[in-house]
């Protein structure tokens, strides 16, 4: 079997960038205003070896802190940190093969990058991939009493490390999925397959990217992930078991394309077949909440992009992006709040609802919740996604 490859290869050596090793003896506070000393690439290569070097030696859960402080320090590496997360995951896998424990220590922060990371380098580090094994991965996080948050990780980043494991051959990695026998974790392991496959064909530089390109899963499959021609390929191709988990990440794939034009994504999908045109513009609102930085008004103003009757799925998407990015709910009900008046608004709520029933176990923790959208007509619809019965 062979090891995983060490963070330092996917992000490339410090000699890249030009930086000292030396300025990482220092403590975290000069480290970083070291690496502020430098821009773009260098900048991020320098956070990224800095993260590496605490990891190394004080261990996953003080190079999560680190990267907390960096992203709250520069709102350049906050919109790399999920970038980050996945390389510190990727490394963490390899000093230590225990995913519970790793897992643990990742925390929830930057949409789980970290535990992606750790599940693709697992994959990474397999000579054959077997439907027992696929089945009994994520089983340790499985259990009636536990919330399904950290479950939907680790399917979801098994759909990454399969993609990963193909050689980013979208359609075999899919298959993979297809061993999963349970609905649930299927759709999930798709969704983290079509994610893997744009991030794979837009973001060269990313952890999991030059992993896969350093790997012995080397790329070396035929599948087009893009079709400049098509801006709803590869979902245009997809069988329809494939086509809800494609459409959900499906804009990130024009607004590539499009060079950021929301308008031109809105239009492109009106054009999505009409069973999953409303998840097409969830997907715009989850980009959209990238875009903006997650902030709740300028997200609220850029759905307005997305015509009726579909800018309440935008509001739906953007509601749960911004729970996914901190597994908190206090910029989502924000987001609510301020989309509360408009036709759909209610939508933002039943989509809160649905996160929150996946990052709480019991009844009465969804239900305060739920209160917390004070008008009837909302807490009504957070209690519906939440699925909690109503009230006689």
């Amino acid at each position: 079997m062979n090891q995983t490859p060490k963070i330092l290869i996917a992000i490339g050596v410090l000699a890249v960038a030009g930086v000292a090793a030396d300025r990482f003896t220092r403590p975290v506070s000069n480290g970083m205003e070291a690496c502020r000393r430098y821009v773009n690439d260098a900048r991020r290569t320098c956070y990224a070896q800095l993260l590496s070097d605490r990891l190394t030696k004080h261990g996953l859960a003080d190079a999560v802190a680190t990267l907390d402080a960096i992203t709250h320090a520069d709102a350049d590496a906050a919109e790399h940190a999920h970038e980050y997360a996945h390389g510190m995951g990727i490394e963490a896998y390899g000093l230590s093969p225990d995913i519970q424990a790793t897992f643990a220590a990742c925390g929830d922060g930057y949409s789980s990058g970290c535990r992606h990371g750790v599940i693709q380098a697992y994959f990474e580090s397999r000579d054959a991939v077997t439907q027992p094994e696929v089945e009994a991965l994520c089983r340790p996080f499985k259990s009636a009493t536990a919330s399904r948050w950290v479950l939907f990780q680790c399917v979801h980043g098994m759909g990454h490390g399969l993609t990963m494991y193909r050689g980013h051959d979208l359609p075999r990695a899919l298959g993979d999925c297809d061993l999963l026998t349970d609905g649930w974790d299927r759709e999930s392991c798709y969704g983290g397959a079509f994610m893997e496959s744009v991030i794979n064909a837009t973001t060269p530089h990313h952890p999991a990217t030059m992993l896969a390109a350093h790997g012995h899963h080397m790329a070396m499959a035929t599948f087009k992930a893009m079709d400049p021609a098509d801006p709803l390929y590869p979902c245009s191709i997809m069988a329809d078991r494939y086509l809800h988990a494609c459409y959900q990440m499906q804009t990130s794939v024009m607004l590539n394309l499009n060079h950021g034009d929301m308008a031109d994504a809105a239009r492109s999908c009106e054009r999505a077949p009409a069973q999953v045109r409303p998840v097409c513009f969830q997907s715009l609102g989850r980009d959209i909440t990238s875009y903006t930085a997650r902030d709740p008004q300028k997200s609220a103003d850029m759905c307005d992009k997305a015509r009726e009757p579909y800018r309440p799925a935008c509001y739906f998407g953007a509601a749960k992006a911004l729970v996914d990015w901190t597994a908190t709910t206090e910029s989502a009900f924000t987001f609510c709040h301020i989309v509360a008046a408009q036709p759909g608004g209610p939508t933002c709520y039943q989509a809160l609802g649905e996160e929150i029933a996946t990052l709480l176990a019991t009844t009465p923790e969804r239900e305060e919740q739920c209160l917390r959208a004070q008008e009837p007509q909302a807490v009504d619809a957070c209690r519906r996604g939440a699925g909690i019965p109503p009230s006689r």
